[in-house]
């Protein structure tokens, strides 16, 4: 038996490579990373990651995760209908054309495709091409896929939680008094590879009270299926970090309460129809409320009296080796006080071999921090801040000209 578990392992992870949606996300997170960067390059001439960071975000944790919520769902001998995981996949790609990736949660991929197997299984259709071993219809059939659905859900906030907060794009945006102000952007995709049970031929079950939730067959196979899980917020009353923590931490609480209540469907399988419409309806006010919530606060990055906010920091640049950090503001560059983007570019050519800053940190602590500034190196130092449109040709022959050497140079070799 156990080497026949063994070889059905093995045809799920294969059949993984054959699931269209595996190749269709690797297209869509790529593209994700190449339209960031346009709007990046567009609003302040630089990219903070590269194109290829959504795409290098897309599987490792993904994989760690599935493996573990895969334990979760053999272990617990989750049956789950052919019919459900097709329809998640076409909800998938349904919702990916609407480009708004916070539809690509669970409760609306794997939601809609609950009451679409209920839907279409209750009237006995059959898909065409596809071979399914799912029994005729019975409510025995629906609180497998809730309690599929409340695992995702926890998955996707342990998804926003540890990997939705890094890598934040600064963004400008127009303000409510038409003043430009900055924002910072999540918007993130996942895949989640989950092995799931399905009626099928090749297992037989290996204990009695197994599996806890069946859909009334008595064999099964294995299959990997690719699972996307989507997440956008747009950040503009806090620390970009602290706000995503937050809401990870939010739907990792709803998630498991939705998981709990899906074990109603034991005792009473109808109750799975109330928990998954619960799970839709309440995600929905979750974000909602974080929308409302975010959009009452003031603008965090904006132009300041005193000193210039940091928006962003460009990786290996010389703030980031400085240790300057998102949400702080540069009060002070080489002794001289500056409030714009102009002064302290002014500020910046007093030594052009050193830097000192005054830095306030997102803690209202005041530190000083300092640089050798070499050839190369990026003339604000990789420091975005909240700025006017600018004329980027203009801003262009300034830097030529910085770095030219047969106008100055002291950058030391």
């Amino acid at each position: 038996m156990a080497l026949d578990w063994g070889i059905e392992l093995l045809k799920g992870v294969e059949r993984l490579f054959l699931h269209p949606l595996f190749y269709y996300l690797l297209v869509v997170a790529a593209m994700l990373g190449i339209s960031r960067v346009k709007r990046e390059r567009k609003q302040f001439h630089v990219r903070v990651k590269n194109a290829y960071y959504e795409l290098r975000q897309l599987l490792p944790l993904g994989f760690i995760l599935g493996l573990s919520l895969s334990v979760v769902t053999i272990g617990a001998g989750l049956v789950i209908p052919m019919e459900t995981i097709i329809f998640v996949a076409l909800f998938t790609f349904l919702w990916s054309l609407t480009t708004n990736f916070r539809f690509l949660s669970p409760v609306y991929t794997v939601g809609f495709a609950f009451f679409t197997t209920l839907f279409f299984l209750s009237k006995k259709w059959s898909l065409p091409l596809i071979e399914s071993h799912t029994p005729e219809w019975n409510p025995s059939i629906l609180p497998s896929i809730a309690a599929l659905l409340g695992l995702l859900i926890v998955a996707e906030g342990i998804f926003i939680f540890r990997n939705g907060r890094k890598g934040t794009s600064p963004k400008l945006i127009k303000g409510k008094r038409g003043m430009r102000v900055g924002v910072h952007e999540v918007k993130r995709l996942w895949m989640l590879p989950l092995f799931l049970i399905i009626p099928g031929e090749a297992l037989q079950a290996p204990f009695e009270w197994w599996p806890v939730f069946s859909v009334g067959g008595q064999t099964y196979s294995i299959l990997l299926v690719p699972f996307a899980i989507g997440y956008y917020q747009q950040i503009q009353g806090k620390l970009p970090v602290m706000a995503v923590k937050q809401t990870g931490k939010k739907i990792i609480l709803f998630g498991v309460v939705i998981t709990i209540l899906s074990a109603a469907g034991y005792w009473y399988p109808l109750a799975a129809i109330v928990v998954t419409a619960l799970a839709m309806i309440g995600r929905e006010i979750l974000s909602m409320r974080q929308r409302i919530v975010e959009d009452n606060l003031p603008f965090y990055f904006s132009m300041r009296n005193q000193g210039v906010m940091i928006l962003g920091v460009i990786p290996d640049s010389p703030a980031e080796k400085m240790g300057l950090q998102v949400g702080e503001v540069v009060s002070k560059v080489n002794g001289v006080t500056v409030a714009d983007e102009e002064s302290f570019y002014d500020a910046m050519q007093k030594n052009r071999a050193h830097c000192k800053l005054e830095v306030l940190d997102v803690n209202d602590q005041i530190r000083f921090v300092q640089r050798a500034l070499y050839e190369g190196d990026h003339y604000q130092l990789g420091i975005l801040f909240v700025q006017d449109e600018k004329n980027w040709a203009e801003e262009d022959r300034v830097m030529k000209q910085q770095n030219d050497p047969t106008v100055i140079n002291h950058f030391p070799e």
